[in-house]
């Protein structure tokens, strides 16, 4: 198994920590480490440096060198530009191949907090057995406790009897992102998962599958296949930059119903916005605000900060308030999914020293 951690996005939900040149997932807000640092721990347990692959952008790959520097450099795919997951899923399993078509990957994304971590390298086990006695793709799902927005859900099927402490079930259907409506109903199910990726193949068969639903896409990491052979980077470059932007779902939404979802066996934590940064950190007791924030008559409110700066709350509730050396944001609790549209907005005034 050839485990590949996933870190190319930047979050901008949580901006303005999270920026182009330092992205949520390296960010040291876990006790001194980042969720790239520690789910490249996790997978430290079971595999060597040598084992493990990383899928990166330019932008990025001095923050991978820095956070994992016992990573080999042949380990590091590096995309020339985000053309998002589609276009970059297609790229690392053209370069897996070229080291063995049939050795099965996992795909790791950088930006999840999963414990315990023995559960999570238990499926990778387990994954690892189902993908090479079937032959079929395998990805990841959880039972959600209420409809969630902005996902995709996949219909569970029958139940596999023969697996050891992982639950895997055959995709019956999968449901694009939905509605608010269409996602309380499918909660009433208890066979609807939300699909958490976590993708297991092969190179060889993730790139059959391209080629049957994305010939574009296929066309071009063929060419890219050919520049690599020749040594000619600006020729990936080039032809990379032309694939159409899409997401990996794109293809695997034809071949679903003939693969696996694990039903995932540890917390899949999910930090898409500073609202469920903060749950996560008060849930678990590990919010402590320090000395240099001061909250009079003040309910129910969260603070990040430079540790040089003091920030003082008076007499409001439900805030969260982000405070860098160049930038504040002040948000209410319940608007966190709209921290975003700052980020397009500086994009539009061209303010690309806040980006």
């Amino acid at each position: 198994m050839r485990p590949v951690i996933i870190c190319g996005g930047v979050g901008t939900k949580m901006w303005p920590m999270s920026r182009v040149d330092h992205p949520k997932h390296f960010l040291k807000l876990f006790d001194g480490k980042s969720l790239f640092q520690i789910n490249y721990e996790a997978l430290r347990e079971k595999f060597r440096p040598q084992e493990i692959y990383i899928q990166t952008t330019v932008d990025q790959m001095d923050l991978v060198s820095q956070q994992a520097p016992d990573i080999p450099k042949d380990n590091c795919f590096v995309e020339p530009e985000l053309r998002n997951t589609g276009p970059a899923a297609g790229y690392m399993a053209l370069m897996l191949e070229q080291k063995d078509p049939d050795e099965p990957f996992f795909l790791v994304q950088a930006d999840v907090l999963r414990t315990p971590t023995n559960k999570f390298l238990e499926m990778i086990e387990e994954t690892e057995k189902l993908v090479k006695k079937e032959g079929k793709m395998v990805t990841g799902g959880f039972r959600p406790d209420f409809g969630v927005m902005g996902v995709d859900y996949l219909v569970c099927g029958p139940k596999l009897v023969d697996t050891a402490g992982v639950d895997f079930y055959k995709i019956q259907k999968f449901l694009w992102r939905s509605t608010k409506e269409e996602a309380d109903k499918y909660i009433q199910e208890k066979s609807i998962l939300v699909h958490a990726n976590h993708y297991s193949w092969t190179p060889k068969a993730l790139l059959e599958a391209y080629k049957t639903h994305a010939p574009n896409w296929y066309e071009s990491l063929q060419k890219i296949k050919t520049c690599i052979g020749e040594r000619n980077g600006a020729g990936v470059r080039e032809v990379y930059s032309e694939m159409e932007k899409g997401p990996t779902e794109d293809v695997t939404q034809h071949i679903f119903e003939e693969g696996y979802v694990a039903l995932l066996p540890f917390d899949w934590v999910d930090f898409g916005t500073w609202e469920s940064f903060f749950k996560y950190r008060a849930e678990n007791k590990q919010y402590m605000p320090g000395d240099n924030v001061l909250e009079m008559e003040s309910n129910g409110c969260y603070v990040q900060k430079a540790d040089k700066n003091f920030v003082a709350l008076v007499g409001v509730d439900d805030l969260f308030v982000v405070d860098t050396d160049d930038a504040l944001l002040v948000c209410k609790k319940d608007m966190s999914g709209k921290v975003g549209d700052i980020v397009k907005y500086l994009k539009e005034k061209g303010k690309k020293e806040y980006l």
